[in-house]
């Protein structure tokens, strides 16, 4: 992951979010807001060694600009903090609370005091409400809160289904499809008033109250649901595509148009039925029902079941609207998303996203009962290499550390009896080999030492250790010994292979090893990462669901692919035509073949990892099981 959150990224991404917005894509600012302000905390952090050699101290930093984003984004300092606390952070200690509090604080008042849209709010469709509910609606409170937990499963479901066919097929052509995406937009979006319009200034709109003379372009009258269903189904092909794009407010319009949709049928029935019992409660000559309320439970709702967020969508929504009275509804809206949530596979679309790209990750929110043991999914020592505590000569381990992909490896006192003294990283040994080198000059035969028998004391690797120094080496002659024993970690983390998996996988997510050594009397048996627990995941996960819909699927996407191919050639033959044959338009037959054969481009040209693929930094071609597994 290194340059996700570096200068370049922030520069890139600053530049692209004005401009992809402006496109009329159906993706939102508020996503990736989040994400260039971590690149800010994370760029300046490094000017600071306090921050740059402790990477604590950075989760802390990094953890309070997640919070000062979501406050510039929502206008909600409170909010911020606890969407930091509940989605980003896996340790909060109520140090880096305060901290992500002052953050978002002063982020807020920077944003007052620029006044960007000049109407004294800090987002566009910030409200008031000066109206209370009544009991009877707690029922389409209920309603709404339903339709949050089924828009979240069905748009988390079918973006990764698009995500894999954008992976298989399009992954070379990102700005032909960016392009098309955005013409497509426009034409499908221009007939209609609320399409055509921004997102947040719809939603601005669907919150509004009624009572007055302007219409809102006929929007008092009835909202239909073409609105939410087209903007649904262009959320599902645009988020993901080769531009910034979040999902936030497009998942708060869609959710504000079925609760505005909602909120007017109730009111049609109230007035229909005036002297209704159920209506008892409403007082004469008052409005009783207000819709604009009802659009703003249902874009929490949509907001709640998409990431998978509750506490922080309360506040959030509360901070947007100033309404004490509408807390208790909010929380029975998201509430009831929640609990709809949990009859689908777990994790928001953010969490979906990070397993489906492969990355190494075991969220805090899930819990597993796999019944098993760790030394049913560790990698055993006959796939592993041991570094033996001395004899192996300098020559053999830069031979090693060119060849072998690991991130790190077991230092035995021999590799015939395993018997475990350490760890040492990969990156660690790189540096001792380069500095030493820079430092006296070495024998290609010389022998490494990585455990020194006559030392006691107990070291830790630190990064508040004094630089390494190898002043203390002669440099009369070529050296024959390099002493590594100081990089080597003496106390690695190491299990019984008895120990169930579920521990180890807590292991994990509470302390953040690299790797977890499992070892029995002494001798190194073998070695897990999160790597080898997400495959285990998968491959249980696989096995309770079976194939067959994944055929049908894969073949759905042959089809859809081919048909593409179809137009695009046809759009090509005709510009062709067009341009007497100036201009041509098409990606070969040959090449067309490969792909509509192999599902994808094969060898080098191949733009990204297969799907099987868990990222590592480093990876090895080794049996797995589809991330697709997952889709559900």
């Amino acid at each position: 992951m290194k340059g996700f959150l570096g200068f370049w990224t922030l520069l890139i991404k600053s530049i692209c979010l004005p401009l992809a917005i402006a496109s009329g894509l159906s993706v939102g600012k508020e996503g990736p807001s989040v994400h260039y302000a971590v690149c800010t905390g994370n760029v300046i952090s490094r000017f600071f060694d306090k921050y740059k050699r402790n990477a604590a101290k950075t989760r802390e930093i990094l953890s309070a600009c997640a919070a000062a984003g979501v406050a510039v984004a929502f206008g909600s300092p409170i909010g911020g903090v606890l969407f930091s606390l509940e989605e980003m952070s896996s340790y909060f200690p109520l140090k880096t609370m305060w901290r992500s509090y002052f953050c978002a604080l002063v982020a807020t008042a920077v944003l007052a005091a620029m006044n960007p849209f000049r109407t004294g709010q800090l987002v566009m469709f910030q409200v008031r409400y000066d109206r209370s509910w009544h009991f009877f609606e707690i029922i389409f409170f209920i309603f709404l809160g339903v339709f949050g937990g089924l828009y979240g499963a069905l748009v988390i479901k079918w973006n990764l289904r698009v995500q894999a066919f954008r992976k298989k097929y399009l992954s070379k052509y990102p700005i032909l499809e960016a392009t098309l995406l955005a013409g497509g937009t426009a034409l499908l979006c221009y007939p209609n008033m609320f399409l055509r319009i921004d997102m947040t200034e719809s939603m601005e709109i669907l919150f509004l109250e009624c009572e007055g003379g302007h219409d809102y372009d006929g929007l008092c009258e009835f909202v239909g649901p073409g609105f939410g269903v087209m903007r649904t189904f262009l959320v599902i092909i645009s988020y993901g595509c080769k531009v910034p794009a979040g999902i936030f407010v497009p998942s708060m319009a869609i959710g504000a148009s079925f609760g505005r949709m909602v909120g007017v049928l109730v009111q049609a029935l109230h007035e229909t039925f005036p002297q209704s019992r159920f209506f008892a409660a409403c007082e004469p000559d008052v409005p009783c029902i207000t819709p604009g309320t009802y659009a703003f439970l249902g874009a929490g709702a949509a907001l709640s079941g998409i990431m998978h967020i509750t506490v922080s969508v309360v506040v959030i929504m509360f901070e947007l609207t100033g309404a004490l009275t509408y807390i208790l509804p909010t929380m029975i809206v998201v509430g009831t998303t929640k609990a709809i949530s949990t009859y689908f596979p777990p994790g928001g679309i953010a969490d979906r996203m990070i397993s489906f790209n492969g990355f190494p990750f075991l969220d805090t929110k899930e819990e597993h009962t796999f019944h098993v043991s760790v030394s049913s999914v560790m990698s055993p020592t006959a796939n592993l290499t041991l570094l033996p505590s001395t004899g192996l000569s300098l020559r053999a381990l830069e031979t090693l550390l060119r060849k072998s992909t690991y991130q790190g490896f077991p230092v035995v006192e021999d590799r015939a009896s395993r018997i475990l003294l350490g760890y040492v990283g990969r990156t660690e040994l790189r540096y001792a080999i380069d500095k030493t080198k820079k430092e006296q000059e070495l024998s290609p035969d010389a022998k490494c030492l990585f455990f020194a028998p006559a030392s006691t004391a107990v070291r830790t690797p630190s990064a508040l250790t004094p630089p390494v120094t190898f002043e203390h080496l002669s440099s009369s002659s070529t050296v024959q010994t390099v002493d590594f024993s100081r990089f080597v970690d003496p106390t690695p983390l190491a299990v019984h292979p008895r120990l169930a998996l579920e521990t180890v996988m807590e292991l994990f997510k509470k302390m953040g090893p690299r790797v977890v050594l499992v070892e029995l009397k002494g001798r190194v048996m073998g070695l897990v990462t999160v790597k080898d627990c997400l495959k285990y995941q998968f491959k249980v996960e696989a096995q309770e669901r079976g194939g067959e819909g994944e055929s049908r699927a894969d073949r759905f996407e042959a089809w859809i692919w081919e048909r593409m191919r179809g137009a695009g050639d046809w759009a090509g033959g005709c510009v062709g035509r067009l341009s007497g044959g100036r201009i041509r338009l098409g990606v070969g037959e040959a090449r067309g073949e490969r792909l509509l054969a192999g599902g994808g481009v094969d060898g080098d040209e191949r733009g990204v990892g297969d799907d099987r693929d868990i990222l590592e930094g480093t990876e090895d071609e080794q049996e797995g099981v589809e991330l697709r597994d997952r889709l559900g």
